[in-house]
């Protein structure tokens, strides 16, 4: 599994700002945070984003007017994002509006119980990376998940393997491998009851954090960040 040393560069946050916060944007959400708020990390974070477990992913935000600033720059991405992937992707906030998670059924990319990304879904991915490209100043995190149907194992090793898949077909369109690590979840990370089909369905899927980087956060710091 690939690792590159991405998440060591967030400041403190305070997380119990943002109870009713989801109706702002992301400039909004991260000048309400402030340098100094609080020290809410890790699971903290996670569960403002649905997933406790992403908050060791994201880490702490970095907020005050460098998370204004960061927040617009996510806000602008987010939008172009949604003009670029199909419908059913989900796009949406995260980290106090200084992230994005880019979620695709794994029903999109893959065909069932194969990690080869399908050629319908190339067209998508492709979208995707040429955004990424296009937005340079950020870290990605790909993250495999699949629903409890079958042998844990067998379900981690797919989730790996298709994370990993989407992982080299955005290499192929040009996204650095500086930028971009990869994992599977398995069945570890469940969004919804496995026990119906349509949360089986939701469950099935490939994740991608977009965080910006210590560019991107210096720029932001000092005022620069267009």
């Amino acid at each position: 599994m690939k690792s590159v040393k991405l998440f060591s560069i967030l400041a403190l946050c305070g997380a119990l700002i943002l109870s009713g916060c989801a109706s702002m944007n992301n400039t909004t959400k991260g000048a309400a945070i402030g340098v100094g708020a609080g020290g809410a990390v890790g699971a903290g974070v996670g569960a403002i984003a649905g997933n406790t477990a992403l908050g060791a992913v994201i880490g702490a935000a970095v907020g005050g007017t460098a998370g204004a600033l960061i927040g617009k720059k996510m806000d602008k991405q987010k939008q172009q994002l949604e003009q670029t992937l199909p419908e059913d992707t989900k796009v949406e906030t995260i980290n106090n509006g200084e992230a994005l998670k880019v979620t695709f059924d794994s029903g999109i990319l893959f065909a069932t119980n194969s990690s080869t990304v399908s050629e319908a879904s190339k067209t998508a991915l492709r979208g995707f990376g040429s955004n990424l490209n296009a937005n340079a100043d950020t870290y990605i995190k790909i993250i495999g998940h699949t629903d409890n149907t079958g042998k844990v194992d067998y379900n981690q090793t797919l989730s790996e393997k298709r994370a990993k898949s989407v992982y080299d077909y955005l290499t192929s369109q040009g996204v650095s491998t500086n930028r971009m690590t990869y994992e599977g979840k398995g069945i570890h990370e469940p969004v919804a009851d496995n026990s119906t089909p349509e949360g089986r369905s939701l469950n099935r899927r490939v994740e991608i954090v977009i965080l910006a980087n210590e560019k991107m956060i210096q720029e932001a710091q000092q005022g620069t960040l267009k």
